[in-house]
């Protein structure tokens, strides 16, 4: 199985074997799976404050006659606030009551990290490198590419020489992915409370560089949507945003044999 190289002027200039892994069968469950897992390692544990719901006078005195008492009253027996003066207040403490304890608060003990089994972690990053040179899956995610260009794209590693953002632009348009760009441009407002939690905007996933020189990544972090990654950190929620595999990849040369080694 071999693909072509383009260069930096987005024409073809040869060809490249590409190793093995490539031929991966696509596994859309255990993709699915090992990305469940890999952002379950982002989550922090959730406990509630030890005095919620707690930190009132509030108290139920069943005794017949005693001060403060809640019985023969024709009121509901639930412990209720003390307020200055004597008799009493609002109901508290009791889950059903406003500022009232919550029955089932979250715990720090609750075990949020989920656990994948090694092989199986390997084979969905396989999977995803492989949905990578797949047509039908990059065009499903959304990804504008034309015609004329095969996949998996292949660009020489001169293109890690770049030093300026709109030079990428303008190697990005060279190849026809400029209405894909303009695609990643859209940003859609969130529904929901997200906006209120520093979440306000959803944005789209472009290309996704697969790169053997830590420089080139910062060139490109500008370019919305477009990320950058060495070939060596290579991982599912690169590969697969979302957990759906196919995303818009361009390797450089030298990450393809490195891909092989």
């Amino acid at each position: 199985m071999k693909a072509n190289v383009y260069d930096i002027e987005g024409k073809v200039k040869g060809e490249i074997a590409l190793p093995s892994v490539f031929n991966t069968p696509y596994r859309p469950d255990v993709i699915t799976r090992v990305f469940t897992a890999l952002q379950s390692h982002k989550l922090q544990p959730k406990g509630n404050y030890y005095l919620a719901g707690k930190d009132t006078s509030a108290e139920y005195v069943g005794r017949r006659y005693a001060y403060r008492a809640g019985i023969n009253r024709g009121i509901a027996r639930l412990p209720r606030t003390k307020p200055g003066g004597g008799g009493l207040g609002e109901v508290r403490r009791v889950p059903q009551a406003k500022g009232g304890i919550r029955a089932h608060p979250p715990k720090v003990e609750k075990i949020l990290y989920k656990k994948v089994n090694k092989k199986e972690r390997a084979l969905a990053l396989r999977s995803a490198i492989a949905a990578t040179a797949i047509p039908e899956l990059v065009k499903k995610r959304g990804h504008k590419i034309p015609e004329k260009i095969s996949l998996p794209i292949v660009i020489e590693d001169t293109v890690q020489e770049i030093k300026k953002t709109r030079d990428v632009e303008k190697l990005l348009s060279k190849l026809g992915l400029g209405e894909e760009l303009e695609r990643a441009k859209e940003k859609k407002i969130r529904s929901g409370k997200g906006k209120m939690r520093g979440r306000k905007y959803k944005k789209k996933k472009s290309a996704l560089f697969v790169i053997t020189d830590v420089n080139f990544a910062k060139i490109v972090e500008n370019i919305p949507g477009v990320d950058a990654v060495l070939v060596k950190d290579l991982n599912v929620e690169e590969l697969a945003p979302g957990g759906h595999a196919g995303r818009l990849t361009i390797w450089t040369e030298s990450a393809i044999k490195a891909l092989g080694e």
